[in-house]
């Protein structure tokens, strides 16, 4: 058998425990892994759940926090249900990034069978309180649910009908003290009820993974940074003075119909200001 389809059994107190486990209701007697056990102690994981049914919309916003979070370092904690969860993981994978998916079954006998079983127990984990051979059963998954929540630092719903298994998480997350965040759908959209619901009841609201990031860890918001733009004949003429559109023609020696017209376009982008008397100036905030 190769050494990642091997189940690995730890224990409270032994090196691989999360500590997160250690202070939430009903904590697992041991875990059983398949691939990388480091990945539980990682410092920083959030969770991202959802449901089986996503819109194109809600897949889309898995795999695009999935990645970004652990492109950010950030370890993408999900329960690998179709839907929602798989594309969290799949969006971590694929980017290279960490990702654990808490099962409700054996780690041997994972559910739902598919590719993105081998990529996670080859580049991610497998993390199951059920020993080996344990087939999955309905009420394994509600269960599981306080360990996807109790790994995590917080867990972000993201699409959820009104009766879902990611509010069963999102109250898991709320007992163990963790922050539950949750993502904005539709109005008109039964998947977007659930989310709506937590957003009323005091989950937070997020947007982008950068915003979630920063609301989870504490750390400012970083704007990508903009390309300086070349600074204009006109406007680098008049840095430090005012002058006519005749003034400035004749300093640049151009033709003063094309000068106007690029003050005029400069003062609508708000870079320079028109004052009496036909003189035109920088604007304060400068180019």
């Amino acid at each position: 058998m190769a050494e990642r389809e091997r189940a690995l059994m730890i224990e409270p107190g032994g090196p691989s425990w999360p500590a997160s486990l250690e202070h939430i209701d009903g904590p697992p007697g041991a875990l059983w892994l398949r691939g990388r056990a480091e990945l539980l102690t990682r410092e920083r994981r959030i969770a991202l759940v959802g449901t089986r049914s996503p819109t194109p919309y809600g897949e889309a916003q898995a795999l695009r926090f999935g990645a970004a979070l652990a492109e950010a370092g950030v370890t993408v904690v999900s329960g690998m249900a179709r839907g929602v969860d798989q594309a969290a993981h799949r969006g971590a994978l694929k980017v290279e990034g960490d990702t654990v998916a808490v099962l409700g079954s054996g780690v041997d006998r994972p559910w739902p069978r598919g590719p993105l079983v081998g990529e996670l127990a080859e580049r991610g984990l497998l993390v199951s309180e059920f020993p080996p051979g344990q087939s999955p059963r309905p009420h394994h998954f509600p269960l599981r649910n306080r360990i996807i929540s109790g790994l995590a630092d917080a867990v972000l719903v993201i699409e959820a009908a009104a009766a879902s298994g990611s509010l069963i998480t999102a109250q898991w997350a709320l007992d163990q003290g963790r922050g539950v965040l949750a993502l904005p759908g539709r109005v008109d959209h039964p998947m977007s009820r659930g989310t709506h619901r937590l957003l009323r009841e005091g989950a937070q609201l997020v947007e982008s993974p950068e915003e979630l990031i920063s609301e989870v860890y504490g750390e400012p918001r970083r704007a990508p940074a903009k390309p300086r733009k070349p600074e204009s004949p006109c406007a680098a003429a008049l840095r430090g003075e005012t002058m006519t559109a005749d003034e400035l023609a004749a300093r640049l020696g151009r033709e003063v119909e094309q000068v106007l017209v690029e003050l005029v376009g400069l003062e609508l982008a708000g870079d320079l200001v028109r004052c009496p008397g036909g003189l035109w100036r920088r604007a304060e905030r400068g180019l």
